[in-house]
């Protein structure tokens, strides 16, 4: 009995041509926008105003970004969106490390409930509460202050943390911790030595996901930021960035550019982690 032929390495590469070619489309429309952004922060303001598009700009300059880096409150709401961005990941990861472990680990009743009602936490839309937010802020003292936006950026990245922690913990095998308890550890001890270091990718992955949520937030820091303008942050202090003359969309585009930067750094150097962190998070447990 023959065996079949494996196909000719031409026909199967023009098998893949029409996949290939939209996922080229695909990349250029997704990223032109970025490489206008980044382009334009680095073209003489010549080139910005000028009626003929340059793809290249026709010299480079960083004119733009020392502008950005020096008008007022670039490093006070660059501070600030820092702030506030870490502290409600940091937050976020360790209330929804006890939640994932109790649901992945422990068996109470409600515990489907529970994890039902954090799914549908995820799936709604966090614009329909700024009025209630609002008002209970309003109530509360609350506004015009940095940690009611660091409390509603926790809100916002608190389920998907969960449900991402949660699949991570049940796919670590439970025999690993109960060795460690019969050599001596107790729960929490077999837990932190054992189970916490297999988590790695789980907590990177839901990090940078936090981290990119909370460090791009607009609306809630508009709505709520009102009359301290010192408590602002990065995202409502570049829609208002403008000049005597107007908007300099060179300045802008490089304060956009600086913006950018950390969620682009943070997720290059972990972005095999994230990728592992997501699949596994996603499909166990």
């Amino acid at each position: 009995m023959s065996t079949p032929r494996p196909r000719p390495p031409v026909r199967r590469a023009l098998r893949r041509l029409p996949l290939n070619a939209a996922a080229a489309l695909t990349v250029v429309v997704c990223l032109f926008p970025v490489y206008w952004m980044v382009t334009t922060a680095f073209k003489p303001s010549t080139d910005i105003q000028s009626y003929d598009p340059r793809l290249v700009p026709s010299r480079w300059t960083f004119e733009h970004f020392r502008v950005a880096v020096g008008a007022d409150g670039f490093a006070l709401f660059w501070r600030n969106s820092l702030l506030v961005t870490l502290s409600a990941v940091l937050l976020a990861l360790l209330v929804a490390l006890g939640a994932a472990y109790a649901v992945a680990r422990m068996r109470w009743r409600g515990r489907r409930q529970f994890m039902l009602a954090v799914f549908i936490a995820q799936m709604a839309p966090w614009e329909s509460l700024i009025i209630p937010i609002y008002i209970i802020s309003r109530d509360t003292g609350m506004l015009d202050r940095l940690p009611t936006l660091t409390l509603i950026y926790f809100m916002i990245t608190l389920p998907f943390t969960v449900v991402v922690l949660r699949g991570f913990i049940a796919g670590i095998p439970p025999e690993l911790e109960e060795a460690a308890q019969v050599d001596g550890c107790t729960r929490a001890g077999a837990f932190r030595k054992v189970a916490f270091p297999l988590l790695a990718p789980g907590l990177m992955a839901t990090s940078l996901f936090g981290f990119i949520t909370a460090w791009n937030e607009f609306t809630y820091a508009n709505f709520l930021i009102i009359k301290q303008q010192d408590s602002r942050t990065l995202p409502v202090w570049l829609s208002s960035f403008q000049s005597t003359f107007g908007t300099d969309w060179g300045a802008t585009m490089a304060a956009s550019t600086l913006f950018a930067l950390p969620a682009l750094i943070i997720f290059l150097a972990l972005q095999r982690h994230v990728t592992a962190g997501l699949a596994s998070g996603g499909v166990k447990g």
